[in-house]
């Protein structure tokens, strides 16, 4: 075996786990997998379909969590992979002098290698000289032993993260189906009021404004609601969750491209994301809504609104009362398929982000600053 051979054999038998800053992008999947694995067993012991419903909002939340995890941790792998291989390939001359070196050093056998030809001073000379490289000719051995096991070990983790990907989509597939289903199915919600459809018909026909809207719920719900059982909403003003995973892409008051002005919060989320009830409330309204595209109007509190816009999908009826955390509905767009996930790890282009919900809230039918209630961060 020659030794560009016993250092690659040698560093492939490292442990992978001294790499800790690149491995903790598998660590960090690894956790959400865990997860994962816990919302599924809540999945198999549900019974009724209240419980049904919550696991399967676990199982999907799971999945969203897994994929992003695995999406961080693919992309700091290929990005590290690429810069130690480009690396490599700059001291090709220097790795090669130094393996001849070694290779020079391992020989076993004749004692001749020993012999100087200027005699017994020439070879105690040569020995000391020897004795001298030997720590850096080491040292350049580790270095590049060290850079080859993190090579393989971060290709060992881009092939194990590709194929959790691949999986995580076709479950998460999987897990939204069964959740709409399980939605379509449930019966036992408590309802605070009936719709009336036609009254609904005719307010969404004469109003042109989501605050003329807002303002006129009360005449779809046969007038104005008792206080919301959880009268405490206001003591978590400002540390209630983001009702979707992703980040704050315009703030309120920011205009847009064509220069308007909302009094909203606009957030970045992935297709197909899964939209929560950031708090226990009743569904005051579902559905189409002037140029807002579905919408999800909720009423935690009398007098305090919550809106969201922009869903491709929604769950419940309007009078429903549901739980913290219930599922509001899905983002439109469509799931990437592996092979354009991959590219956009590979060369940092285009976004995953690719949908936008819209989020406002109203106290007393006037909007107020979202991020008043909500826990924001933006990621420029």
């Amino acid at each position: 075996m020659n030794w560009r051979a016993a250092l690659l054999a040698a560093c492939l038998a490292v442990p992978t786990g001294l790499w800790a800053q690149d491995v903790s992008p598998a660590a960090a999947a690894a956790s959400a997998l865990e997860d994962l694995s816990a919302a599924r067993d809540l999945l198999e012991a549900a019974k009724g379909g209240r419980e049904r419903v919550a696991a399967l909002s676990e199982t999907v939340r799971a999945y969203e969590a897994g994929l992003s995890a695995v999406r961080a941790g693919l992309r700091r792998a290929t990005i590290r992979e690429r810069e130690l291989s480009l690396k490599l390939a700059g001291q090709e001359e220097e790795i090669a002098a130094l393996l001849t070196v070694l290779q020079a050093r391992g020989r076993a056998g004749s004692p001749s290698l020993f012999l100087h030809p200027e005699g017994a001073l020439g070879t105690a000379r040569a020995g000391m000289i020897v004795s001298q490289m030997t720590p850096a000719l080491n040292a350049q051995a580790d270095a590049l032993r060290e850079t080859l096991v993190e090579v393989s070990t971060l290709r060992q983790l881009q092939a194990g993260a590709e194929r959790s990907l691949q999986e995580g989509l076709t479950g998460v597939q999987d897990a939204r189906t069964a959740l709409s289903q399980a939605i379509a199915d449930r019966t036992d919600l408590p309802r605070k009021f009936t719709e009336d459809p036609i009254k609904t018909a005719l307010l969404i026909a004469t109003t042109e404004t989501l605050e003329a809207f807002a303002a006129g719920l009360g005449e779809i719900s046969g007038g104005p609601l008792e206080t919301a059982a959880n009268a405490d909403v206001f003591d978590q003003k400002g540390a209630l969750p983001l009702p979707v995973a992703g980040r704050v892409l315009r703030r309120a008051g920011e205009a847009d491209a064509a220069g308007i002005k909302r009094p909203g919060v606009l957030l970045a989320t992935r297709p197909r994301a899964l939209v929560s009830a950031p708090v226990a409330a009743t569904i005051r309204y579902q559905g189409p809504l002037l140029d807002f595209g579905n919408v999800m109007i909720l009423e935690p509190k009398s007098g305090l609104l919550m809106v969201f816009a922009g869903l491709d999908v929604v769950y419940g009826r309007t009078g429903e009362v549901i739980a913290e955390g219930a599922p509001l509905g899905l983002m439109g767009g469509k799931d990437a398929a592996i092979g354009e996930i991959l590219t956009q790890v590979g060369d940092g282009t285009g976004s995953d982000l690719s949908q936008s919900l819209y989020l406002e809230v109203r106290e007393d039918n006037e909007p107020v600053n979202p991020e008043s209630w909500f826990r924001t961060q933006r990621e420029d």
